[in-house]
């Protein structure tokens, strides 16, 4: 965590890691890694909450639990941008990242992969590798799609390649 801002670093040691390293196919393993993910979402949503920085909501979309859906967003110039979020839990998960996606913005930016994938290749997953298992979901947030948010979005705005709802639903009336 060297060189880490101090804010990203107190939030990152409040998140609790995961012990259990189990995947999709390790059925009765993978049952205790679906709880450690849960307990450390609800820490990581608790946290966000009090701090006033709520910004997402997710949760698993099949009994499996390999399938997440949910909404995230981000707040530009005073104006909240709200997305879709989705992703499957890799088979060699957790040695792999899930792809988290964002399909409402898949071609608006090079940060992007096809089906609208966020590109966390350079910076999130070496990180996620040297953290393997310990890392679940919550971090994957975390550290791969809040900076991405923080990155992207500003610029997509700016750029008018994605407009506020209000601002396209007015557009739509026109």
């Amino acid at each position: 965590m060297e060189g880490w801002d101090p804010n990203t670093k107190s939030t990152l040691t409040r998140i609790p890691l995961l012990t259990t390293k189990a995947g999709p196919r390790d059925v009765a393993a993978w049952t205790q890694r679906l709880k450690e993910e849960y307990k450390s979402l609800i820490a990581y949503t608790q946290m966000n909450k009090s701090n006033d920085n709520d910004w997402f909501r997710i949760s698993a979309s099949n009994p499996e639990g390999t399938r997440w859906t949910g909404k995230c967003w981000y707040v530009h110039n005073l104006l909240k941008y709200e997305f879709d979020l989705q992703f499957d839990i890799p088979i060699t998960y957790p040695a792999t990242a899930p792809e988290l996606e964002l399909p409402e913005i898949d071609g608006k930016t090079q940060k992007m992969y096809r089906g609208g994938k966020i590109c966390l290749t350079v910076h999130f997953k070496p990180l996620w590798a040297k953290n393997c298992p310990r890392f679940g979901i919550a971090h994957a947030l975390c550290l791969g799609l809040a900076p991405w948010l923080a990155a992207e979005i500003p610029i997509l705005v700016d750029s008018g390649a994605i407009k506020h709802k209000d601002d396209a639903a007015t557009s739509a009336e026109s």
